[in-house]
């Protein structure tokens, strides 16, 4: 693997939700342009994996690298930074009611440093467009779809060209067909954008419809199942607790 693209560097990690181990001993790379499925059932640690990415969950052991910062020893002034270098698409979408979808966006390049007008209603043309909504940014959240929402907050996601889209179940509020749509327009944005996509899911018929590497989380560990996925003739998952980098 090309050390240049490997975006996310895991080795020997305890994941923790709040004093509880839930995932021991990860080693994972992640590089630029993967599509990576989470699965595993709740409370097995998918969220809590995707926490420890952009440091709202501590990492107490191993060696964690993400881009160029070290979660063990970011400063907290650094996670901010850190932060604006990630694209977060939330199942529960964490849309602002009180405003319109462009306003939304508008909020949070600002937050995030942008100040020219007219580069930020260029950037949010952009960015709608590119999720198909370019003609709904005028409306008030509770007047979308829970698709229509869906698409906002991946919108808001691309904002800052992330180079790695954490999406925490997107599809779990959505019905299977809408469901489908979000994660083809995700897989899209992977393939055209060259951005990583992890999509953590307890639906696995996205493996089958969107072939992809696929980790679970189960036992206290990441098992690497997509050779489980490909007509190879496996029959045993990797587990990716003690395996050589």
């Amino acid at each position: 693997m090309d050390e240049n693209n490997i975006l996310i560097d895991y080795k020997a990690v305890d994941i923790y939700h709040q004093e509880l181990l839930v995932l021991e001993n990860i080693n994972l790379q992640i590089k630029k342009g993967e599509f990576v499925f989470l699965t595993g059932k709740v409370g097995t640690g998918k969220s809590s994996l995707l926490k420890s990415l952009y440091r709202e969950a501590p990492i107490m052991s191993g060696e964690a690298a993400i881009f160029n910062y070290n979660l063990r020893k970011i400063k907290r002034r650094d996670i901010p930074r850190l932060r604006r270098k990630l694209g977060i698409i939330y199942q529960d979408f964490r849309l602002m009611m009180d405003r319109t979808a462009e306003a939304n966006l508008v909020f949070v390049l600002k937050a995030t440093g942008w100040k020219n007008k007219n580069d930020i209603r260029d950037r949010i043309e952009e960015v709608l467009k590119q999720v198909g909504m370019q003609n709904k940014g005028y409306k008030m959240p509770h007047q979308l779809s829970g698709g229509e929402q869906q698409r906002i907050v991946i919108a808001r996601a691309l904002l800052n060209s992330p180079d790695i889209i954490l999406a925490d179940e997107p599809t779990g509020h959505l019905d299977a067909e809408t469901g489908s749509e979000i994660v083809q327009l995700l897989s899209t944005i992977c393939e055209e954008q060259g951005t990583a996509i992890i999509m953590s899911t307890h639906n696995t018929t996205w493996l089958e419809k969107f072939p992809a590497r696929a980790l679970r989380c189960e036992n206290g560990q990441l098992v690497e199942t997509t050779a489980l996925l490909c007509d190879c003739g496996s029959s045993s998952s990797t587990s990716l607790t003690d395996r050589p980098q």
